[in-house]
């Protein structure tokens, strides 16, 4: 599908510049060539489709909906599938997690969404198709909602709420954080237009430095780490291999644009694809900057269930992830 840009990345690489194919720096080159035109277009088309949907995504009456309908356990799930449709990273996905708590919505369907949002959006889906193809690209989607759903069911079982801070009642008014952009009116699509190419363009802007930084580590890994480096530690025989990644992942802080060439990279270089994904769910969907900011709206003893449940469920994800591929 993308032989055109790859024989672009050759002919600039092999040809232009004049490097030999068996050199470590030209791999490295040739690979962030072809995958920063790759990633960069793909990021554009599917983020500017989904900006015409969220101009007409109702937020105010989902959010209104979810807090004042029974829906059986739905309402998990719709969460989900609303995180999905929403592209934060797991710490700018925060304040709108607050307004939802402060909304009144449960709180497992507000974990719900804060956790599949970092998780499963137009650029992970974006970043996934280009790397992975269609297949893997459907079934990480899948993943990632179910992930969220299970997670938010029973986090709401464990009745969390008094662990919940004073802070959250004391800034109500300050709550509302979604773009004024937005809001629905009576608006035609030509004249949302404008505000749509704006927030699509906005959101670009702010992704471009991690995907050029992540394509950039990616393609040195590439170019300099030999074939089957990482299997003899992480392969599919290493049971711990796929928790000792999630830990791992822990401290580090990425969105899915920085992290996602990485894991194409570990993935080529011999680690299982659930591994890699697992580490790659730790990184975007559990982070300290985000404990940091969650700690404004919960005490730590709910952050550790928090954290300790979605690691729980990062981990299985990653071996069932093993055992389809």
């Amino acid at each position: 599908m993308f032989d055109w840009l790859q024989n672009i990345a050759d002919w600039l690489v092999y040809d232009t510049i004049g490097l030999s194919s068996e050199e470590h720096l030209a791999q490295a080159l040739n690979f962030f060539i072809y995958d920063a035109i790759k990633i960069i277009l793909l990021l554009f088309i599917i983020i500017f489709l989904m900006g015409i949907i969220n101009s007409y995504f109702p937020v105010e009456k989902v959010r209104n909906y979810l807090s004042r309908k029974k829906l059986y356990g739905l309402e998990y799930l719709m969460a989900s599938l609303f995180g999905v449709v929403t592209p934060f990273c797991s710490c700018s996905s925060v304040p709108l997690f607050i307004g939802f708590v402060k909304g009144g919505i449960p709180l497992g369907v507000t974990f719900s969404f804060l956790i599949t949002s970092p998780l499963v959006n137009e650029v992970a889906i974006a970043l996934f198709f280009g790397m992975f193809g269609l297949k893997i690209t459907i079934i990480y989607i899948i993943s990632g909602v179910i992930l969220g759903t299970f997670s938010g069911l029973l986090l709401e079982k464990l009745k969390l709420e008094r662990f919940l801070t004073p802070w959250v009642q004391n800034v109500i008014k300050n709550a509302e954080r979604e773009s004024e952009e937005f809001k629905q009116g009576n608006e035609t699509f030509k004249q949302r237009l404008p505000v749509i190419w704006k927030e699509a363009m906005n959101i670009i802007k702010g992704i471009l430095p991690y995907v050029v930084v992540g394509i950039a580590i990616g393609g040195l890994m590439h170019g300099y780490i030999p074939e089957g480096f990482f299997e003899q530690y992480m392969g599919k025989e290493n049971w711990f291999a796929v928790p000792a990644a999630t830990i791992l992942a822990v401290p580090m802080y990425s969105n899915a644009s920085g992290i996602l060439p990485v894991v194409e990279v570990l993935v080529a270089k011999g680690i299982p694809l659930g591994t890699a994904i697992a580490f790659m769910m730790g990184v975007v969907g559990l982070s300290f900057p985000e404990a940091m900011l969650l700690k404004k709206v919960m005490t730590w003893k709910l952050i550790g269930i928090f954290f300790g449940i979605v690691t729980l469920c990062i981990i299985l994800s990653g071996y069932i992830f093993n055992l389809i591929f």
